[in-house]
C-alpha cells in the first residue's frame, strides 16, 4: 500500500460513508455491525486514521490488521481496541468472504465532561496495538455482547437528558470487563509470558553491562519494550501481572543488584560506581540506593567491613 493515500476519518459520520452505512443514529456514538461494512474502494487494502475510540468483535476477517506497528491475523471472538490518532491498516485477502461482528465508535466529544473523560486513559490496552488483542470464552462474549447491545438501545430509542450518562455507565462497564478479561488472558498464557520475562532478565543484564552503562546510560521502560517486540504498555499491565512490579521497578531492582555487588566486591568510590551505572551525578545514585535499601551506598559498604 505504499504511496497510497491515508484516509482521515474526523467524524463518525465519515467513516460510516466509507464503509457504505447510513448516517448514525446518534452522532458521536454507533455501533456497527461489521458484516453490512463496504469500505468504498476498489482496493482489498486501506489505510486511516481516526479520531475517535473504537471497540470491535469480528469473525472471519480473511487478511491482516496493522495497528500502529503490530499485525495480527484476526482469528475468532477476537476484541482489539483502537484509540484516537493512530493508523490502522487494513489487507484483506479473500473479500468475497463476508465477515461478521461489530464495532462500537465513540467520538472522544460525547465523553467530555464525564467520569470516563479522564478514566479511558487508564485502560492500557488502548495501547496495545493488537499485539495481545482480547480471546473471549464464549460466557465473556456473552457479556460483551449484551452490554454492546444496551447501548445500541439507549441511543435508538432514548434521547433525552439521561441517555449519556447511561451510555457511559455502560462504557464504562464494558472496558472494566475487558480489563479483567485481559487480565485472565496474561494469566492462562504463562507460558509464553514467562518466555518474555526470561528475554526480559537476558536483556537487562545485556543493558547493565559496565560497558553499555557508561555508553548509553540506564535502559528505559521505551528502549526495553522495543527490545521485546510490544509496547511499553503492554510490558508494563504484564509484569504488573506476573510480579507485582512495574518495568521501570524491574529495571531499578537491577541496578540495586549491581550496586550491591560492586558495594561489597570492589574497593571502587561511591562515585565511580554510579558512573559505571550510567549515572552522571552520584548524588542521583545515592539518593536512589537509599530509597530503595533505606541505607546510604556507604552504610550498606560498611556491613562487609565491619
Amino acid at each position: 500500500m505504499k504511496g497510497k493515500e491515508v484516509l482521515h476519518f474526523n467524524t463518525i459520520n465519515e467513516f460510516h460513508k466509507m464503509s457504505g452505512l447510513p448516517a448514525p443514529e446518534h452522532p458521536l456514538v454507533s455501533l456497527v455491525d461489521y458484516g453490512l461494512v463496504e469500505y468504498q474502494t476498489s482496493d482489498n487494502e486501506m489505510s486511516w486514521v481516526q479520531n475517535f475510540y473504537s471497540i470491535g468483535l469480528k469473525r472471519n476477517i480473511q487478511g491482516k490488521f496493522r495497528y500502529g506497528q503490530q499485525q495480527y491475523d484476526f482469528d475468532e471472538g477476537l476484541m482489539s481496541f483502537v484509540a484516537p490518532g493512530q493508523v490502522i491498516h487494513i489487507a484483506i485477502d479473500k473479500p468475497e468472504i463476508k465477515p461478521s461482528g461489530y464495532l462500537l465508535l465513540i467520538h472522544p466529544d460525547f465523553i467530555w465532561n464525564t467520569s470516563l473523560a479522564t478514566t479511558i486513559k487508564h485502560y492500557e490496552f488502548f495501547g496495545y496495538s493488537v499485539n495481545e488483542a482480547l480471546f473471549l470464552s464464549e460466557k465473556e462474549e456473552k457479556i460483551i455482547t449484551e452490554l454492546v447491545q444496551n447501548i445500541q438501545r439507549e441511543y435508538h430509542s432514548n434521547v433525552d437528558k439521561f441517555t449519556q450518562n447511561i451510555i457511559i455507565s455502560q462504557i464504562e462497564l464494558l472496558l472494566n470487563y475487558c480489563e479483567r478479561f485481559y487480565q485472565r488472558q496474561f494469566i492462562t498464557r504463562k507460558q509464553s509470558s514467562h518466555q518474555l520475562l526470561d528475554r526480559l532478565e537476558t536483556i537487562l543484564d545485556e543493558s547493565f553491562s559496565t560497558a553499555n552503562l557508561v555508553e548509553k546510560g540506564l535502559p528505559t521502560a521505551k528502549h526495553i519494550a522495543e527490545q521485546l517486540n510490544v509496547s511499553p504498555n503492554y510490558l508494563g499491565s504484564l509484569l504488573k501481572t506476573l510480579t507485582g512490579q512495574s518495568t521501570q521497578q524491574h529495571i531499578h531492582n537491577k541496578l540495586i543488584d549491581k550496586a550491591k555487588e560492586k558495594l561489597s566486591t570492589t574497593n571502587l568510590s561511591v562515585s565511580e560506581i554510579a558512573y559505571q551505572l550510567g549515572f552522571e551525578h552520584s548524588q542521583s545514585f545515592s539518593k536512589l540506593f537509599k530509597a530503595k535499601t533505606d541505607r546510604s551506598p556507604l552504610e550498606f559498604r560498611q556491613l562487609f567491613n565491619g
